[in-house]
């Protein structure tokens, strides 16, 4: 019993077993009729061999061939004569257990792989909408103003240039998303290289506030560093990139931030390799359900409020690509009502 419950027992032993135990039956029956013993011989010699060959070439040739197809059809690689002949001769059979459990695998990876279309289409085609309606409002702007200044405006000196200035904003805002997404094709590609250098973190985070400090002023908020982190930290990466990621997140909370807000950046020694710069601020915060995903191209928390503040829905996604492409990471936290935290990771540079 135990070799036929075996996993791996082969057509081979399951036939002689089989055939063993048929044929020995029939000789026990042959021998109450009381015949000569070289009839029951006969009988037991010949039940065997028929019963071998029945149960060996129906195993063989019908319930093997069955899993043969099985195998055709779960795996796309085609095996040579030469390994063809191994796996038929020299291998062991596999039982139908490791055959099923070779299906159940195979119906994981197909699962697996199913799901992974469905939300690879799934984003494909939000992001072709998102695309189409970041497209559709400069367009839409650009076409009014135009077919507005040829229907007689453009004799108007009260209002010609005012609608070709407005007209060339949605220009602007067409070539900004243009670079923005060639930029983000680049950096996921590859294409984009990383010239790194050493410099120190806190002074670069202090030209981008002295940059963004009219547009601070404007809503009173104020632009700190955070008290004990000052001392300056080298660190290892593209300046340039850094500092457009940097612009980024203070942009952000700037675009987003409540009137007399604070916006506080941090710098923080993970270990002997790493630094941790967080932008954080005090502002309105973003909901639960939408902080995963706050990092997708043209994902918009407050889509009636992104309209208002404007920006092409690139830019924390060009900073996770940024990031990314240094080999590390990018982090968020935020509540509603508290504020957010944007955070990542730099090699440490020498100082």
């Amino acid at each position: 019993m135990s070799v036929i419950q075996s996993k791996n027992t082969s057509p081979v032993i399951l036939s002689f077993f089989t055939a063993l135990i048929l044929a020995i039956f029939i000789t026990l029956f042959t021998l109450t009729l009381r015949q000569p013993w070289y009839i029951d011989l006969t009988a037991f010699g010949l039940t065997f061999i028929i019963a071998y060959t029945i149960y060996f070439y129906t195993l063989q040739y019908f319930i093997y061939r069955k899993i043969k197809l099985i195998y055709k059809f779960i795996y796309q690689t085609k095996a040579t004569k030469r390994e063809e002949f191994f796996y038929q001769n020299i291998l062991p059979q596999k039982s139908i257990d490791e055959v099923r459990k070779d299906v159940e695998r195979w119906a994981i990876e197909k699962s697996d792989e199913i799901a992974l279309l469905q939300k690879n289409e799934r984003f494909r085609k939000e992001f072709l909408m998102n695309l189409a309606h970041e497209l559709r409002t400069p367009i839409f702007t650009v076409q009014g103003y135009v077919h507005t200044l040829l229907d007689g405006a453009i004799d108007d000196p009260n209002v010609n240039r005012k609608f070709l200035n407005n007209a060339t904003k949605g220009i602007q805002r067409l070539v900004q998303l243009t670079d923005d997404l060639n930029q983000i094709s680049k950096l996921e590609s590859g294409q984009a290289q990383l010239e790194t250098s050493y410099f120190v973190i806190q002074d670069l985070v202090k030209d981008v506030y002295e940059e963004l400090m009219l547009k601070a002023k404007e809503k009173s908020i104020e632009m700190l560093i955070k008290k004990g982190t000052e001392a300056g930290i080298y660190v290892m990466a593209d300046k340039e990139k850094i500092k457009q990621v940097i612009v980024n997140l203070v942009e952000n909370a700037l675009k987003y931030g409540n009137t007399g807000c604070t916006i506080t950046t941090g710098f923080y020694q993970m270990d002997e390799g790493r630094v941790y710069i967080e932008v954080s601020d005090d502002g309105p915060g973003i909901a639960e359900q939408h902080v995963p995903r706050i990092f997708e191209r043209f994902y918009r928390a407050d889509r009636s409020r992104s309209r208002d503040v404007g920006g092409t829905g690139l830019g924390l996604a060009i900073v996770k690509h940024i990031i990314e492409a240094h080999g590390e990471t990018v982090t968020v936290r935020s509540k509603l009502g508290v504020g957010s935290s944007f955070g990542f990771t730099l090699e440490k540079g020498k100082s």
